[in-house]
């Protein structure tokens, strides 16, 4: 199986349209994302999101008045995210493969995301393809965030509870190394890895922010029980915390943003 009939078939049967709100955590990683998406977005900013899925990101950046381009690989995604569009008129939605972004020119906007395609990349010529495409089409002096997967949060929640063995044979090699194997369906990384990517790139990092820190390990806990008073509070402190080194590796999604 390839890659783009990969990615079909996982989000076929995946309810990605209610991934940044069905829970706590995945509504921490849609607040901790807007809210970084502020600090740097100016007010009418050309935004391209790549991997734009079913439009929860584009389609609110949409609304608060950003002129938005949505680019989305998966068919089913694509039209639900057409869907969702209704009467807005400043936003496109294009299906496209963050691999290719020949159709927009070189320094077309001024905030470009790649949210999610990061996660099912598996070679290093595709990481910088990807890479390099987003940077190629952001303006100088443009902001480009990268989400991608800790691989260490990434088998804290979801294999901590009785089959860990199982978890590193999927995501480590036999060394305990990351690996990245079309077969293992996500690509996580660790944060020195993913930082190496931009070596050579004419970028400038400027952060990198853990989207939802240990909120999703703690949601796994069958007791787990947080008011909208705790969460409201939680929040706060994450934002404050969130870019905190020492706490980075517990959460399972990352974002590292660079400037062009």
């Amino acid at each position: 199986m390839d890659r783009v009939s990969l990615l079909n078939n996982l989000y076929e049967n995946f309810d990605e349209e209610a991934r940044l709100c069905k829970s706590r955590h995945g509504e921490l990683e849609y607040i901790t994302t807007m809210d970084f998406i502020h600090r740097y977005a100016a007010s009418g900013a050309s935004v391209l999101e790549v991997g734009a899925g079913t439009g929860r990101y584009s389609i609110a950046l949409a609304r608060e008045g950003y002129n938005v381009t949505a680019l989305e690989l998966v068919e089913s995604n694509l039209e639900i995210l057409k869907k969702n569009i209704g009467y807005l008129k400043n936003i496109t939605a294009l299906q496209g493969d963050a691999l290719d972004l020949s159709r927009f020119a070189d320094n077309s906007f001024d905030l470009t995301l790649v949210l999610g395609p990061m996660y099912h990349l598996f070679s290093a010529e595709d990481f910088d393809r990807a890479i390099s495409e987003a940077i190629r089409v952001t303006k100088k002096g443009g902001v480009i965030f990268f989400a991608y997967l800790s691989v260490h949060g990434v088998l804290y929640c979801n294999f901590l509870k009785g089959n860990f063995e199982a978890g590193c044979k999927i995501n480590l090699d036999k060394d305990l190394n990351t690996k990245h194997e079309l077969e293992q369906r996500f690509s996580a990384f660790e944060t020195d890895e993913f930082g190496a990517l931009f070596k050579d790139k004419s970028t400038e990092y400027l952060t990198t922010v853990a989207a939802e820190g240990v909120l999703e390990l703690a949601e796994k806990r069958t007791d787990f029980k947080m008011t909208d008073h705790d969460f409201k509070f939680y929040v706060k402190y994450h934002l404050k915390n969130c870019e905190r080194r020492d706490l980075l590796g517990s959460s399972s999604h990352l974002i590292y943003i660079c400037r062009k």
